[in-house]
């Protein structure tokens, strides 16, 4: 019997929201980070590690107070940001807005020793920037029982010719 499409699609509300968020996110460690979101001029996009999804699903940065993000979000803080888990799950598109934030706390609750790469006088380095995306809207894709379970059934979906698709996809709503 072939995979209704509607069973493969789950919206997520709140703490559910959330925790799927969290999972993917922090799982796959790196976003693509768009700014500058014009229709008809290519974006701006770079590679950037995520630091934390906090509780109420905000997304935390760091950066430099001199770089061009900088001022393409003082110009349009809307931002949008991909990311991608693994190779055949865990996909997160979210299109938020991006806020400036100077918090000493937040800094030393964020900071890891990698990040002296890019500011050399560690954590009271002054260039530091945190970024806070709050998202408006967010949508995922995954699969339901985990990744060797999907890869499983892809196995005998192939030898039986029959759809036995794990996929999950919906919206994120908190």
């Amino acid at each position: 019997m072939e995979t209704n499409k509607k069973e493969n699609q789950k919206n997520l509300f709140g703490k559910e929201a959330i925790d799927k968020l969290k999972d993917i996110a922090t799982s796959a460690e790196n976003c693509f980070f768009c700014t500058s979101i014009k229709t008809g001029i290519p974006m701006s996009v770079r590679p950037m590690s995520i630091l934390q999804v906090d509780d109420e699903g905000n997304l935390w940065f760091m950066t430099g107070k001199d770089t061009y993000k900088k001022e393409e979000i003082e110009a349009d803080p809307f931002t949008h940001l991909f990311f991608q888990e693994n190779k055949n799950s865990g996909f997160l598109n979210i299109y938020g807005i991006t806020e400036f934030v100077e918090d000493q706390k937040k800094v030393d609750e964020l900071w890891n020793p990698l990040l002296k790469v890019w500011f050399t006088e560690g954590k009271e380095d002054p260039t530091i920037l945190l970024l806070k995306v709050v998202p408006t809207n967010v949508y995922y894709w995954d699969n339901k029982h985990g990744d060797t379970i999907a890869f499983a059934k892809m196995v005998t979906s192939l030898v039986i010719g029959k759809s036995m698709d794990d996929s999950v996809e919906g919206k994120l709503e908190f």
